[in-house]
């Protein structure tokens, strides 16, 4: 029987980054969700218990940025967060315990190698 994928759920605002980032996950090996806002992202995190990983931009539109839902509960504490921007950079205080930040650009295969130790896949 094979083994599940890892489920990240993408939470990005603009929709061609959120496109590409959604393609080289699948590429990677990983099953993706994908939210626009971190409003979105709150809903489908409160609706299923099976995601692994947050793949959230800091900067977004709507009631809160992306270090704010990664500081939001419901969140189940074993869901990592890696958070990304072009524009600012994140603190480690600033982040959840475990926490990534990866700067914009980055290379997709930067992505799916922080992604796949973070979710322990080889």
């Amino acid at each position: 029987m094979p083994k599940a994928k890892p489920v990240i759920l993408i939470v990005e605002g603009e929709y061609l980054l959120r496109m590409d980032s959604a393609e080289t996950l699948e590429g990677g090996g990983f099953e993706v969700v994908l939210a626009a806002n971190a409003d979105e992202a709150i809903v489908i995190l409160s609706a299923r218990s099976d995601i692994h990983l947050v793949f959230t931009d800091i900067q977004m539109p709507g009631s809160m940025d992306g270090l704010k839902l990664a500081r939001v509960r419901p969140r189940p504490l074993a869901i990592k967060i890696v958070a990304t921007s072009g524009h600012v950079r994140a603190v480690s205080d600033e982040l959840p315990a475990g926490s990534v930040f990866l700067p914009k650009p980055y290379l997709g295969a930067e992505l799916i190698a922080t992604l796949r130790d973070m979710t322990g896949i080889s």
